[in-house]
């Protein structure tokens, strides 16, 4: 089952407050980038985001989940609806986020 709009636009309408969040779509799903960082993303309706060690005692409740068959586990955000909550999870992890690829 892909990702739909109306659920993304909820989503960054979330983020909105936390600056440089920008996504892309692959494949039915969207991937999501702070300041060009990847840091999680929408899948089947869920707001996934990378289990780095930050993220993982900043969220409430911890439950892991496979964004697609395959995939490495990620960390879902059950607790959508606060955006204070999701603006200082992103910004407690951006720091731990690997550096955008430069392309040759």
């Amino acid at each position: 089952m892909a990702s739909t709009k109306g659920y993304l636009d909820f989503i960054l309408g979330q983020l909105a407050d936390c600056g440089g969040i920008t996504c892309r779509a692959m494949m039915g799903e969207y991937i999501l980038y702070c300041k060009g960082r990847v840091f999680g993303g929408i899948y089947d309706n869920r707001f996934l985001v990378k289990p780095v060690k930050s993220a993982i005692s900043y969220v409430k409740n911890v439950q892991y989940e496979l964004p697609y068959e395959g995939a490495r586990p990620m960390l879902l955000v059950d607790d959508v609806d606060d955006r204070e909550y999701l603006r200082g999870l992103v910004n407690a992890m951006y720091d731990e986020l690997p550096e955008p690829k430069t392309k040759k």
